[in-house]
C-alpha cells in the first residue's frame, strides 16, 4: 500500500512539474493567474479523486498505472491524443505572450467551473466502475455497468474528457486553444466507436446494455 501512495504521489508531482512548465515556458513568464487558477483547480481536483481511491478502491488506482494498449488502432489514437493535448496546453500559453486573442476573465472562471466538473464526472464513473481503465480491455471479472453516469450515457469517461478539453482553453483565456477542442472530439469519438466494438465482441452483455442506453457521448444529443 505504501508503494501505491508512493507511486501516486510520484505521478501527480511529475504532471504537475510537466504541466506548469507547458505552461509557464511557452508564455515565458510566471504572470499569468490563469495558468496559477487552472493548475490550483485540476490538481486539487485530482488529488481528491486519488485520495478517494487510495482509500476505497486502490485496485482501481493501481490498475490505472500500469497497462498499455494492445489494438493497433488504439495505440494510434492514444497517440494521436497524447499530441493533441500538448497542443491544447500549449496554444493558450503562446496565445499569452503573443496576445493572439482576448477574453474576458468570466470566461476563464467558467472554464475553471468546466474543469472541476469534468473531473467531477471521472470521480462519478470511478466510483461505480471500478474496472474502469486507461487502456480498452476487458478483465476477466467484469461485467456492465448500467447505474450511475452510465444510465445517461456509455461512455461517460469519454463525456467528462470533452467538458474537460473545452473547459481547458476557457480557464487559459484562449479562443485559439479552443479551436484544437475540435480535432480533439472527433478523436474520442473515433476511440469511442473503436472501443464500442471492442466491447461488443468481448463484454458479455454489452449489446443488451446498448440497447437500453441509447446516447454514446452526449446526453439526449448522440
Amino acid at each position: 500500500m505504501k508503494n501505491l501512495y508512493g507511486k501516486a504521489f510520484g505521478g501527480l508531482l511529475f504532471l504537475f512539474v510537466v504541466l506548469a512548465a507547458m505552461l509557464f515556458i511557452p508564455a515565458w513568464t510566471f504572470n499569468y493567474w490563469r495558468a496559477w487558477v487552472f493548475l490550483a483547480t485540476f490538481f486539487a481536483s485530482v488529488s481528491a479523486i486519488s485520495g478517494y481511491l487510495m482509500k476505497n478502491d486502490p485496485k482501481l488506482l493501481e490498475r490505472r498505472a500500469s497497462g498499455s494498449e494492445q489494438e493497433t488502432g488504439q495505440k494510434i489514437i492514444q497517440l494521436l491524443l497524447n499530441i493533441a493535448f500538448l497542443v491544447l496546453i500549449i496554444i493558450p500559453s503562446l496565445d499569452h505572450r503573443f496576445g493572439w486573442s482576448t477574453m474576458p476573465p468570466h470566461v476563464a472562471i467558467i472554464g475553471d467551473v468546466l474543469v472541476a466538473l469534468s473531473l467531477f464526472i471521472i470521480f462519478l464513473v470511478f466510483k461505480e466502475n471500478t474496472f474502469t481503465s486507461r487502456v480498452v480491455e476487458v478483465d476477466a471479472e467484469q461485467k456492465v455497468v448500467s447505474t450511475g453516469p452510465y444510465a445517461l450515457v456509455r461512455h461517460p469517461m469519454y463525456m467528462g474528457a470533452l467538458v474537460l478539453f473545452i473547459g481547458i482553453p476557457l480557464a487559459l483565456g484562449s479562443w485559439w486553444g479552443l479551436l484544437e477542442s475540435i480535432p480533439i472530439t472527433l478523436m474520442i469519438i473515433w476511440r469511442l466507436l473503436d472501443e464500442e466494438r471492442f466491447l461488443l465482441k468481448n463484454l458479455s452483455g454489452y449489446a443488451e446494455y446498448r440497447g437500453k442506453v441509447r446516447f454514446r457521448l452526449i446526453p439526449f444529443v448522440w
